[in-house]
């Protein structure tokens, strides 16, 4: 069998991203039998890196193509990507940092829409230097989904065979509010439903988290969770998906954790990913559905306390290469599903 091809980007250089990328790469050498991994970064950045982390540079072999890759253990495989980024400083936000950062996820998917890689996986940035460095994105999923012209998608938490959707992410509580209209929850529940049928699993039950304490309480506490998201689980419940909600945040997510539900809905940031992260820590990935590719990342950030110190640890960044490498090889039934949604 064809392994799949993964595009590794590095993330912001002033971080973590290089630590953790050459830890991943130098010490699984198991990632090799599941996956081609190929560094879409800095050159110096990694070998700053692998210093860091107690390596040898001379390890690093920069390629002009993937096609190049040959994929030996032991080794680091690397497109540069623009201009050098030696003289980033760690620890400290920067721009040049933020632009290098955007640069690596554009080139990932210029390489993916060419068809030479099958899959992309992805190091933590930092929004802020992003944005100093004159790149206005909310972050990777929404510059992904601009990248591939794509209006539906959802940041995806999963652990095991648990999955978070959100209906917002990297924006404020009170856009987030805005955010959650009657179109966009159909349009994610439809979305988890085609995740599960590209799954196998048609009847698989999703449960929609409510925005409001209690899921509103009758009106209570709100009315977004009777006038918006219960509408759209009768529409979605219409359309054949196996719904149910709006459902009190607090009884839903724990009733998930313990295994009665496999896909659930949340509707803002922290209500997803606080208690995800609580429970799940370095088991816990990021996926991106609604893209044509399947694009996996940890599920932390850049850390710039700790950036140089070699302490930082890389279990997110192999488990994130290996559900990548899991999913590539079925990903077009994603894709085709979530197209049909």
């Amino acid at each position: 069998m064809t392994l799949p091809r993964l595009a590794v980007t590095i993330g912001d250089v002033a971080g973590i991203g290089p630590e953790i990328t050459a830890k991943a790469l130098l010490n699984h050498d198991d990632l090799r039998t599941r996956c081609i991994p190929v560094v879409v970064g800095d050159e110096a950045a990694m070998r700053r890196g692998v210093l860091n982390v107690g390596g040898d540079p001379s390890v690093i072999r920069v390629i002009t193509s993937v096609a190049e890759a040959k994929n030996l253990p032991g080794t680091i495989e690397l497109l540069q990507t623009g201009p050098s980024l030696a003289d980033v400083p760690l620890g400290v936000l920067s721009a040049a940092a933020g632009d290098g950062a955007y640069r690596f996820v554009v080139e990932a998917c210029r390489l993916a829409r060419e068809g030479e890689v099958d899959g992309i996986v992805t190091a933590p940035l930092n929004k802020a230097a992003m944005h100093a460095g004159g790149h206005n994105w909310p972050g990777h999923t929404e510059l992904l989904a601009h990248e591939f012209g794509v209006k539906n998608f959802s940041l995806v938490l999963s652990a095991g065979d648990l999955y978070f959707f959100h209906l917002t992410t990297h924006v404020s509580m009170r856009q987030a509010i805005e955010g959650i209209t009657f179109d966009r929850t159909l349009n994610v529940l439809e979305l988890a439903g085609a995740f599960a049928r590209s799954m196998g699993k048609p009847n698989e039950l999703i449960g929609l988290a409510g925005l409001n304490p209690h899921a509103g309480e009758n009106r209570l506490f709100g009315d977004e969770d009777a006038d918006i998201l219960a509408p759209a689980v009768a529409a979605a419940r219409a359309r054949g998906l196996n719904v149910v909600g709006p459902l009190p945040g607090d009884a839903l997510i724990p009733a998930a954790v313990r295994g009665k539900y496999n896909l659930a809905v949340v509707c803002y940031h922290d209500q997803g990913h606080a208690p995800f992260k609580a429970v799940y820590g370095d088991d816990g990935v990021n996926i991106t559905v609604g893209l044509p590719v399947v694009r996996v990342s940890v599920d932390h950030g850049t850390a710039f306390d700790i950036a140089g110190k070699g302490i930082a640890r890389e279990a997110s960044l192999v488990l994130s290469l290996e559900r990548a490498a899991e999913l590539a090889p079925g990903w077009d039934h994603v894709w085709q599903a979530a197209q049909a949604a």
